[in-house]
C-alpha cells in the first residue's frame, strides 16, 4: 500500500492544509467548524455511506491536527482556544483510533477459496498441525476456524493458490502487537505496547488511525513573532518534488514563516562520533553488543520488550536532539521545530529530558499542508547558492536510508582505531528488530553493532513521508555523494560534541 497515492492521502492532506490555512489566515478561530465543509461540500458522500459520516470523521481528524482529543460530543472550536498556543499543546496517545471510521476489519484468518480444486494430494490437510482442514462432500477443503492457529503453513502449500491469508493491515504493520479490538470489533491499540511509529497509520486503507499534530501551535508562534528555526531531517531530499532542491526548500521554508533552516545531517555526524567512541569503549568489555539509539520506536522496542539489554541501547542523543542544542546554543530565544519523516520523533521530543531542546517536532506531510495553504509553487522559487545546505557530511546524510547509521559508525570506528573490526546486523522493521533481539539472547550476536529501523527502508520510509520509498533511496543516495565531505569525523562541528552531548537520566520519560 505504501508509495500509492490514494483518497486517503488527500483527505490528510486536506485536514493539514486547512488547518495550515486557518492558523495563517484568521484569527477568528471558531472558523475551525467549518473546515469539514470546506473538505467535503455539498450534500454527496464520496467514501462512506453518507456525508454525516465524512465530515464526522474531517471533524475528528481536525482535531487531532490541532492537537486536540476526538470527543465526538463537542464541536471543534470548543477547546480551539487552548490550541492556539505557541507552546507544546498535545497530551498522550500521540497515535489515535478513529472509531467511526474503523471498518473492523477482522482478525487474522486463513481461508480457503472457491479456488480449492479438490485434489487428491490435498497437501493442505497433510500439512496442518491442528488437523483444521477439512474436506466436504464435493471433496473441496475448508477449514474449522475453532481449531485453526493461523500459522499459515496451508497457504504456502496449495499449488492452486487457492488459500488465503486476511489480516486487519494496521495489525499486520505493527511490529509491537499493539493492534487488537473492542467490542465492536474495531482497532484498539495497546498504549502499554505502542511505541507510536506510525506504520499503522499509513497502513490502514480507511484512514482511520491519525496522529496529532503541532502545526497549528507552530504557525501560532512564528505569527506571535518568535524567531522558530526549522531542523530538517537528511530524508528531505526528494520529498517535495523532484527538482527542489535543498536552497530552494530553504528559501521555501523562509516563505512559511520559518527564521532559518538546519541540516540534522550536522546532528547525525555527532551521532556517528559519539556511537563510535561508545562502541570503542563499552563493547565488549562492559556490554556483549551495542544497539543505535537514533530511532526512539526500535529504541523503545527494545527497552519495553528486551529490558535485560537497556544498558546495550547507547546513550548518544539522537541527531535531533544534537541538532537542536547546538542551534539553541547559538540561538538562545529561538524556538526548535524538528521536521522529518517520523510520527515516533514527537512521542520523544515530548520526553521531560528533550522538551526544553525542541519545542515542535513536524512531518514532511504537515510541511507540505504549510506550503500547499501558503500556495508555495516550487517551480518559481529560484536556486540561491548561498542558501545550500552544506554542513552534513555523506555519513551523516545517509542516516536517512536503513543501514545507514550502522555504516557511518563502522567508518567512523575506521578512523579512530584503524584495527578494529566490527560486525553489523540491522533490523528492518519493528518485527525484524524482535527477532534480531531474540538471537542476541542466545549470544549470537555479541561483539555487533547492532541498527534498528522502526520504519522498514529506515527513515524514508516513516509515516510522515510523502515520496515512495524506492524513489526516496535514489534520491538520498545522490544527495550522499553531492556531500563536500565523506566521514562524520571530518565534520566542522564534532569539536562542539562534548559541548552538547550531556545525557538524559531516563529515555523512556514521555511525560
Amino acid at each position: 500500500m505504501r508509495g500509492v497515492h490514494s483518497a486517503v492521502d488527500n483527505i490528510r492532506r486536506s485536514v493539514f492544509t486547512e488547518v495550515a490555512k486557518l492558523a495563517y489566515e484568521t484569527e477568528d478561530y471558531r472558523k475551525v467548524d467549518e473546515i469539514p465543509y470546506n473538505i467535503i461540500p455539498g450534500e454527496k458522500a464520496y467514501h462512506r455511506a453518507d456525508v454525516f459520516i465524512e465530515r464526522a470523521i474531517i471533524s475528528a481528524r481536525t482535531k487531532l491536527a490541532l492537537g486536540m482529543d476526538i470527543d465526538p460530543r463537542k464541536p471543534i472550536s470548543s477547546a480551539i482556544g487552548e490550541a492556539a498556543t505557541d507552546h507544546k499543546y498535545f497530551k498522550n496517545p500521540l497515535v489515535n483510533v478513529i472509531p467511526f471510521a474503523c471498518n473492523a476489519c477482522p482478525p487474522k484468518q486463513i481461508r480457503i477459496t472457491d479456488s480449492c480444486q479438490g485434489c487428491i494430494s490435498h497437501p493442505c490437510m497433510n500439512i496442518c498441525p491442528k488437523d483444521a482442514i477439512y474436506l466436504d462432500s464435493n471433496k473441496h477443503c475448508h477449514i474449522d476456524q475453532e481449531k485453526c492457529i493461523k500459522c499459515g503453513k496451508c497457504f504456502s502449500q496449495c499449488p492452486y493458490h487457492a488459500i488465503s491469508k486476511i489480516e486487519r493491515p494496521c495489525a499486520e504493520a505493527c511490529g509491537m502487537d499493539a493492534i487488537g479490538s473492542d467490542e465492536l470489533g474495531r482497532a484498539k491499540i495497546d498504549y502499554d505496547k505502542c511505541v507510536s511509529c506510525g506504520m499503522c497509520i499509513v497502513n490502514c486503507p480507511f484512514g482511520a488511525i491519525a496522529d496529532k499534530s503541532q502545526i497549528f501551535q507552530v504557525i501560532t508562534a512564528m505569527k506571535r513573532q518568535h524567531e522558530v528555526i526549522a531542523c530538517v531531517a537528511p530524508a528531505f531530499i526528494g520529498q517535495f518534488g523532484k527538482d527542489v532542491t535543498p536552497s530552494k526548500l530553504k528559501r521555501a521554508m523562509k516563505k512559511i514563516g520559518f527564521a532559518d533552516v538546519v541540516e540534522v545531517a550536522v546532528g547525525a555526524d555527532l551521532c556517528t562520533v559519539a556511537e563510535a567512541h561508545d562502541f570503542l569503549d563499552n563493547v565488549p568489555e562492559k556490554i556483549p553488543f551495542m544497539a543505535t539509539s537514533c530511532c526512539p520506536a526500535w529504541s523503545m522496542m527494545a527497552k519495553k520488550m528486551f529490558p535485560e539489554f537497556k544498558e546495550c541501547i547507547s546513550m548518544a542523543l539522537t541527531p535531533m536532539v544534537l541538532t537542536a542544542r547546538m542551534v539553541k546554543k547559538d540561538n538562545p530565544d529561538a524556538m526548535i521545530c524538528f521536521v522529518g519523516p517520523c510520527s515516533a520523533k514527537k512521542l520523544e521530543a515530548n520526553r521531560r529530558s528533550v522538551r526544553s531542546d525542541v519545542d515542535f517536532v513536524l512531518t514532511f506531510e504537515e510541511v507540505q499542508g504549510m506550503f500547499d495553504a501558503k500556495n508555495i509553487d516550487f517551480s518559481n522559487i529560484k536556486e540561491d547558492e548561498s542558501l545550500e545546505m552544506k554542513e552534513g557530511t555523506a555519513m551523516g546524510r545517509g542516516f536517512a536510508v536503513g543501514s545507514g547509521v550502522a555504516a557511518a559508525v563502522v567508518e567512523a570506528i575506521k578512523h579512530i582505531d584503524p584495527d578494529r573490526e566490527v560486525l553489523t546486523e540491522y533490523g528492518d522493521g519493528l518485527m525484524e528488530c524482535r527477532k534480531i533481539l531474540y538471537k542476541a539472547k542466545t549470544g549470537k550476536y555479541n561483539g555487533y553493532l547492532i541498527e534498528g529501523m522502526g520504519c522498514p527502508g529506515g527513515c524514508i520510509a516513516g509515516a510522515g513521508t510523502i515520496t515512495p520509498v524506492k524513489e526516496s533511496q535514489i534520491n538520498v543516495s545522490r544527495y550522499v555523494k553531492e556531500a563536500d565531505l565523506k566521514s562524520s569525523t571530518q565534520s566542522g562541528y564534532i569539536d562542539r560534541l562534548e559541548e552538547v552531548e550531556e545525557k538524559p537520566d531516563e529515555t523512556l520519560d514521555v511525560q
